[in-house]
């Protein structure tokens, strides 16, 4: 039986993604951000958690999404990332999905390649599709485009 790829569900917007579960250090609510000067547009600033300085970005801004008012739903997920801990600002983080491998389409068979630098996969759970995110710190914002056929299944995901 092939092993199930676990990752916590989070959304922006309507869209759901995930990312896996080891990477993922903490969730925590939207505490007071402080900027950063000069920082890149898609970091917020930064905040202070129990004593260690994280940058945080809004993976609104990232993904295209209009940004949205603040509200209680917000979250950060704290993720290790090449040894660093980044904070995301995603619109919910609730949930932990088990996919099957066979159930992951690589990037390359729904997105162009200059749009999937940073999609990993789509995951197809119970009628959903769960966009699998990479390495998400970027300058250039990205859009998700309408799927195209084709199937090829994905070996590892990082």
């Amino acid at each position: 039986m092939e092993k199930e790829l676990q990752i916590v569900g989070f959304r922006i917007g309507s869209e759901t993604y995930g990312v896996r579960i080891a990477s993922v250090r903490e969730i925590v609510r939207v505490p007071e951000i402080t900027t950063v000067p000069s920082a890149p547009d898609l970091i917020e600033g930064v905040i202070n958690l129990r004593g260690k300085i994280i940058p945080v970005m809004d993976l609104r801004k990232r993904f295209g999404s209009a940004p949205t008012q603040p509200d209680k739903k917000n979250r950060i997920l704290v993720v290790e990332l090449e040894n660093k801990l980044i904070g995301l600002i995603v619109s919910s983080a609730s949930e932990v999905l088990k996919i099957p491998p066979s159930e992951i389409e690589a990037p390359g068979s729904v997105f162009a390649d200059s749009e999937s630098n940073y999609v990993t996969g789509v995951g197809k759970l119970k009628g959903r599709l769960i966009i699998l995110p990479g390495h998400c710190p970027s300058s250039a914002p990205a859009r998700i485009p309408e799927a195209r056929g084709g199937r090829e299944p994905v070996a590892t995901l990082r």
